[in-house]
């Protein structure tokens, strides 16, 4: 059924780099979808740190993209391009965008659009495709994460740490985070942690080898890089695997690399967006086979935190840049 369509829509634009005060409320034309592609109008978008980057001009939008941040929504397919069939027309969806989720409306691949069940708020539909597609990839194609093992996951409260804790319990993992304060470290155990570790109260890499008795982990999930590294590499036992997603706290990591050899440790590292559609359709439906039904089933649900109007998105980036918050930050369009 064909959907009357405005020619505007009200989104967030980056007006200049620069602080959360330089997300300002515009009017763009509504985007029109090509080949392989869907609009959606947007219910709700989640607020992830690589917008933030991008806001301060230091992480530009890949070539094609929307200038506009956001990087997962959930929503309404309200028109279609070229080779998407039919039946996705008014389906309730949510995906992970390259760009433009902060608007009223947004285009996605068909192919990277996961069906909202009616038991899934669009709310919280909308915080589930970025930081799930980060955490399966890396955590179990990258890090060949397997039932039994041990992770250590650092930001165990932010979007990512938490659902890396959730994905993790749901495939048989123990789970150590890192969090920055008791209070934090109480939430990361409601959450399903197995062990949490004030890293400003105690030392991380003594701690780790407390609780695993001097054998260390097999996995860490690493959002820090620079001198975290060295220190991430001593938690590691034989044979470990040391995969960076972000680089919070720098660029540049001093290593050992007689202790990589001598100890076969693997190190590696990914980032999403810049990846190849043809990359992120086959991930969806990796993710679509293998954890959809959990999702489906409410045995996987993202850890909220709040949600902003969207014209309040400079409100949601305040937010997140304090770190006073327990899980995924949503703006409500």
């Amino acid at each position: 059924m064909a959907v009357a369509l405005p020619d505007m829509m009200t989104a967030i634009e980056i007006s200049t780099p620069g602080g959360p005060e330089v997300l300002l409320p515009c009017q763009r034309p509504v985007p029109v979808p090509r080949e392989g592609e869907v609009l959606v109008k947007v219910a709700a978008a989640g607020v992830n740190r690589p917008d933030v980057v991008q806001r301060m001009g230091l992480y530009p939008a890949p070539p094609g993209a929307s200038d506009l941040p956001g990087l997962e929504i959930s929503g309404t397919v309200v028109a279609i391009g070229s080779g998407v069939e039919s039946e996705h027309l008014g389906q309730k969806v949510c995906a992970l965008v390259a760009g433009g989720g902060y608007a009223e409306y947004s285009i996605a691949r068909a192919d990277v659009c996961w069906p909202v069940p009616p038991s899934l708020p669009m709310e919280e539909a909308a915080a589930i495709p970025e930081t799930l597609m980060t955490v399966w990839h890396n955590v179990f194609e990258r890090g060949y994460a397997r039932d039994g093992e041990t992770i250590l996951v650092h930001g165990g409260t932010s979007g990512i740490g938490t659902m890396a804790i959730k994905l993790g319990k749901l495939f048989g993992l123990e789970v150590i985070v890192t969090c920055g304060s008791a209070e934090k470290c109480a939430a990361a155990l409601a959450i399903g942690a197995d062990h949490a570790i004030d890293y400003k109260a105690s030392d991380f890499v003594e701690e780790v080898g407390k609780i695993t008795g001097g054998k260390g982990v097999h996995l860490v999930l690493d959002m820090v890089a620079g001198s975290y590294v060295p220190r991430n590499l001593k938690c590691l036992r034989e044979d470990g695997r040391h995969v960076t997603i972000a680089v919070q706290g720098g660029l540049v990591a001093e290593i050992n690399m007689a202790q990589v050899m001598s100890r076969r440790l693997t190190l590696t590292g990914s980032t999403l967006r810049p990846r190849s559609n043809e990359f992120k359709g086959l991930l969806a439906q990796e993710i679509y086979e293998n954890v959809w039904p959990d999702v489906v089933e409410g045995r996987l649900r993202p850890e909220m935190a709040r949600s902003f109007p969207l014209v309040e998105a400079a409100a949601a980036h305040r937010l997140m840049e304090s770190g006073n918050f327990v899980g995924k930050i949503i703006l409500l369009a």
